[in-house]
């Protein structure tokens, strides 16, 4: 904030003219602190999503949009199955499915199933088959696009 110091305390400047006080916010710092938090938000927003930690195979497949309304399904290496990030007993599975509804649409919500990479193919093909069995069709098989170990 920039005030004439003139003299007569700011009322006055030269030749007899009145000085309003100058009053100016420099937004430089709050820019470069909004950029620095959309950067932090955008690196830590894919590492949210994914709350079970598996190995996910790897392809060169272009990443999906995010859907509205999006359930993930997690199968890990030693064959524990999470709904979201709850894990799920043996047969839970269709009793979750079925608390399911369709949106306005009349369509059901999308799935991401996370399968780890050592998991048999059978393994993955019988949660598919109850997905499908619960009148979901639409299924998006998650792989890790980075080349990276994935989480």
């Amino acid at each position: 904030m920039a005030m004439g110091l003139n003299g007569g305390g700011g009322r006055r400047g030269r030749g007899g003219r009145s000085r309003a006080p100058m009053a100016e916010i420099n937004v430089t710092p709050m820019v470069d602190v909004m950029l620095v938090l959309l950067i932090i938000f955008m690196v830590a927003a894919p590492l949210m999503k994914a709350a079970v930690p598996i190995e996910l195979p790897q392809s060169r497949a272009k990443a999906m949009s995010e859907e509205a309304k999006e359930i993930t399904i997690t199968l890990k290496r030693d064959g524990s199955l999470y709904y979201e990030d709850q894990p799920l007993a043996p047969g839970e599975l269709a009793e979750r499915l079925a608390t399911l509804e369709p949106d306005a649409s009349g369509k059901m919500p999308l799935v991401s199933l996370r399968a780890d990479k050592a998991l048999d193919y059978g393994r993955v093909m019988g949660v598919m088959g109850e997905l499908n069995r619960a009148g979901i069709t639409s299924i998006s098989l998650v792989s890790d696009v980075s080349g990276g170990s994935g989480n």
